[in-house]
């Protein structure tokens, strides 16, 4: 059967707008054929972005379109785009099919199969997302094991839910061939394809794939007398007979295909960014808008357009930095603009909280579903340096540094030209306190949240009285301190806190106020340590760390950065011949930043000689080397029992790879990687036999953990467990920090037999330039999910959120709008997103746990619903009377409500089950 279809990547070597014209080409000779022949068939590709694309140049032509797809001719979605499943989160990867098939859904129906023709991987919750989505089929091509032998299995995800998947021997585009050469020859190539076919045929039907990349099937192809249907028609038609084998968990094998590892860590900027995009949307703009605003109809089309921008940007070619430079540059763009309109939500829900507290005053809200005590950093007047909460309680603080006091100093001889600097009461930045003038000195003084009363009026009079110059004209601001504040802050609600004058004869830099775990450092300053009872981070001679956890899990020679050569590309990492790995540092330096009591850092830098290049032939670039300085900034916190990192250089060489290193506690034989709403286990190799060679290096979302350490990231990254030469097992975990390469892809790369891709030259590949990247490292005892892995990657990966109050008067306890507040708890169970549907909240929860468990959901709600992803209700759920909530109402931390209001809805879960469930109003 033969499936007419084209491979459409929006963006990879030529930017959007210029593969855009292809399609209009493309397209238009698909729908002209269409029209002219009846018994037609085209695929779209399973993405929904090139119909939409192609309709905004042609819009005349929507009526073909959706006349098309409703006569079931046209196959188009059920995805958005066609996205790398691992460089985004699982959120962004079922909001892509829901916009996909919403979207399709308006021009007449959405393809019924998850197709997923050329992504490099899949990961291991794609079968429960597509079911989720109404979706039993799936179509694939790469990452499919070596013990498959046919051309459909059965796939089983991380839940054990299980969806027959078709697979494509030789790729999507397995028959272009049958249709090229002379028409006599046409019976030739019919019977070799079916040669080769018949070996891979669970079924009786023989799936041809015609197309290729950026084409269109030839018209012709209806008169070959071979039958041509859609895919979805192609695999519904002829169900497989018998046994099939049987797949689990994600498919990253390099046997069947290239799956093209590198992708995880080129341009690891674009990684940083979509985390930062995708973290500010998902877990910040539309929770807190659905909670706190009272007016939701900008914040509802802004993060519409945000989750449109950071879609797109998940394509397969996009966020992976496998394009040209300027394709690149477009997605960093866009990724920007996603987060930046992300973010002006977050300003709307600030300012909205900010208006409801009265100056001085400071709003910290939590982003999680559970009780969260944290630091937060506020810079308060000198003679209000202490905090306390709204029942008068101190709140503990520490000091960390004072802002500069003097402002400006300018000589005028005519001081009616400081009246052109104030903007009413605005100052550089400041608001206007007061002024004096005398001997020659004209002061103004200014505040950031000045009080007392003020007219512009007064200050012109003062000026125009002042006289002739020339004035020293100062501007200078009240003192000001940055304290670090450890709050409380309950589920989804806010904390209020009033700055105060602190206690009379109080010079100690914490409120007087019992705090666990707090900082201890050497009283004898003989060696950097920080310790607050949960972990002990001893910074050793040569810049790396030693840790021991409160388990007695010890590890040392933490964080040793190896530098080697790159001869790869944007899609595969390969060392150059004789490749020297250099680890020692030619120089290191320590220095304490601060000591506690909540908050203790060290900065470390080590300065290292490295080689400019891998060279050309004479080896010139290689004997050249760079000086470059790495700066390791340690910081412990009290409480938390990870020690959080952050690694600065400026990249300056090129073709090279630089790894931060950590032997693990003990042998490890595994390792898991938390990512795309599953808590993956992975063993040390990858498997071969395919075109290229597989090495074992992996991706991670939230944390990455083996042999007793874990590493809590801040966006996607590459980790390899390393193996002893001799015994085999597992006994340091590498992170990449950066990957610099100079192709798209290479003619002859050394891991890899094809060409990926053109070799178009990337000089911005080379990531050059300031690089700083975050994570945070925890020795831990027992297994991942008895560390509690999951909650410490949520609270490492959200701050709270701290604003400062702006209202004339005190806030009356309910917070803008009423913001009814939500708390989650259970074992294992991740909040995913939290936004409002049709009146509804709608929560998206994950057991990210091995075994079954139970999330229980508390609030104000009185009726609860399972949704499908779509968001159509499928099953009721049993809501009860839930006790008083702790503090509801009663501080100014959330919304007043009678405690026989909340209610409790308790839903069972099945390991790495996803659960959407509704709460509103009977």
């Amino acid at each position: 059967m033969v499936v007419p279809h084209t491979h459409w990547d929006r963006e990879w070597y030529l930017p959007f707008q210029r593969f855009r014209v292809g399609l209009v080409r493309v397209l238009d000779e698909v729908l002209d054929a269409m029209a002219a022949d009846p018994a037609y068939r085209f695929t779209m590709d399973g993405q929904l972005a090139a119909i939409e694309d192609y309709l905004e140049i042609r819009p005349a032509r929507r009526g073909d379109v959706a006349r098309f797809v409703a006569e079931g001719r046209l196959a188009v979605g059920p995805w958005l785009i066609l996205a790398d499943e691992f460089l985004c989160s699982g959120e962004t990867l079922l909001r892509n099919l829901e916009y996909g098939m919403r979207g399709a859904a308006a021009l007449g129906g959405a393809m019924p199969v998850g197709y997923l023709p050329d992504q490099f991987g899949h990961c291991a919750q794609m079968p429960q997302m597509l079911a989720l989505a109404g979706l039993r089929l799936a179509c694939l091509w790469r990452g499919v094991p070596a013990h498959v032998d046919r051309d459909a299995f059965d796939w089983t995800g991380a839940d054990g839910t299980t969806i027959r998947t078709g697979y494509l021997p030789g790729g999507y585009g397995n028959a272009f061939g049958l249709f090229t050469g002379p028409a006599e020859g046409m019976p030739d190539r019919v019977t070799a394809f079916v040669s080769t076919a018949k070996g891979w045929a669970a079924g009786d039907t023989l799936l041809a794939m015609y197309g290729a990349d950026h084409s269109a099937p030839a018209r012709e192809i209806t008169a070959s007398g071979l039958r041509v249907a859609t895919l979805a028609e192609a695999l519904t038609g002829d169900p497989a007979d018998g046994e099939v084998p049987r797949v689990a968990g994600e498919l990253r094998s390099h046997a069947r295909a290239n799956i093209l590892p590198g992708v995880i860590s080129a341009r690891v900027p674009l990684k940083q960014a979509m985390a930062r995009a995708e973290r500010i949307l998902t877990r910040y703009a539309e929770p807190l808008s659905a909670l706190w605003l009272a007016d939701r109809s900008a914040g509802e089309r802004l993060i519409d357009m945000a989750w449109r921008s950071v879609i797109a940007c998940s394509g397969h070619d996009s966020v992976t930095g496998c394009g040209s430079d300027e394709t690149a540059q477009q997605v960093a763009a866009r990724i920007a603009e996603a987060g930046q309109t992300a973010q002006a939500v977050v300003d709307l829900v600030a300012a909205s909280l900010a208006e409801a507290a009265p100056k001085g005053a400071l709003v910290v809200v939590n982003p999680s579903p559970f009780e969260r005590t944290g630091l937060v950093l506020a810079d308060l007047p000198e003679d209000r340096a202490s905090l306390a909460d709204a029942s008068g309680r101190a709140v503990p603080v520490q000091r960390l540094e004072h802002a500069p006091t003097l402002l400006d100093e300018t000589v005028m001889d005519d001081l009616s030209r400081l009246l052109g600097r104030v903007h009413e009461r605005e100052l550089y930045g400041h608001e206007i306190v007061s002024w004096h003038a005398g001997d020659g000195v004209f002061t103004v003084t200014v505040s950031r949240h000045a009080s007392g009363a003020y007219a512009y009026e007064d200050l012109r009079r003062a000026v125009l009285e002042a006289g002739p110059g020339p004035w020293v004209v100062r501007t200078v601001a009240e003192p000001v301190v940055t304290v670090a504040a450890l709050v409380t802050v309950p589920p989804l609600g806010r904390a209020v806190l009033t700055a105060r004058p602190p206690a009379p004869g109080r010079t100690a830099p914490v409120a007087n106020t019992p705090v666990a775990n707090t900082l201890r450092t050497d009283p004898y300053g003989f060696e950097p340590v920080l310790d607050n009872g949960l972990l002990r981070v001893r910074v050793a001679g040569d810049g790396t760390l030693s840790l021991r956890g409160a388990g007695g899990t010890e590890v040392h020679g933490v964080g040793r950065i190896v530098h080697g050569g790159d001869a790869g590309d944007t899609y595969n990492h390969a060392p150059p011949p004789h490749d020297r790995l250099l680890d020692r540092p030619s120089r290191v330096v320590v220095e304490e930043v601060c000591a506690g009591p909540l908050t203790g850092a060290y900065e470390i830098t080590r300065v290292y000689d490295w080689p400019a290049g891998l060279g050309d032939a004479a080896g010139s670039d290689a004997a050249e080397t760079v000086p470059t300085a790495v700066t390791t900034r340690v910081e412990l916190r009290a409480g938390e029992p990870f020690a959080r990192c952050e690694i600065t250089m400026d990249v300056r060489c090129r073709d090279h790879r630089v790894r931060w290193h950590t032997p693990l506690p003990r042998a490890a034989a595994e390792s898991y990687a938390e990512g795309q709403f599953a808590v993956v286990r992975r063993g040390l190799a990858a498997e071969g036999g395919g075109g290229e060679r597989p090495i074992p290096t992996f991706p991670a979302e939230s944390f990455a953990a083996a042999g007793g350490l874990a590493v809590l990231l801040d966006h996607v990254t590459e980790y390899e467990i390393v193996r002893d030469e001799i015994g085999g097992d597992g006994t340091e975990m590498a992170l990449t920090l950066v990957r610099s390469v100079g192709y798209l892809s290479r003619n002859r790369n050394p891991y890899r037999d094809e060409p990926a891709g053109p070799e178009v030259p990337t000089p911005a590949a080379q990531c050059r330039g300031p690089l700083a990247v975050r994570f945070a490292v925890l020795p831990y005892a027992g297994e991942w999910h008895e560390a509690g892995l999951p909650r410490l990657a949520e609270e490492f990966r959200h701050d709270l959120l701290a604003v400062p109050g702006t209202g004339a008067n005190a806030g009356d306890g309910d917070g803008p709008g009423g913001g009814g507040r939500v708390a989650i708890s259970g074992d294992g169970v991740m909040m995913a997103a939290l936004r409002e549907r049709d009146g509804r909240l709608e929560v998206r929860l994950v057991a990210e746990h091995p075994t079954a468990t139970e999330a229980v959901v508390r609030g104000d709600f009185t009726a609860a619903w399972t949704a499908g992803v779509l968001g159509s209700p499928l099953s009721p759920l049993e809501v009860s009377r839930d006790e008083v909530f702790p503090g509801d109402g009663a501080d100014g931390q959330g919304p007043a409500r009678s405690p026989g209001s909340w209610r409790t809805v308790r839903v069972p879960l099945n390991p790495f089950e996803i659960a959407t469930v509704h709460l509103g109003r009977a």
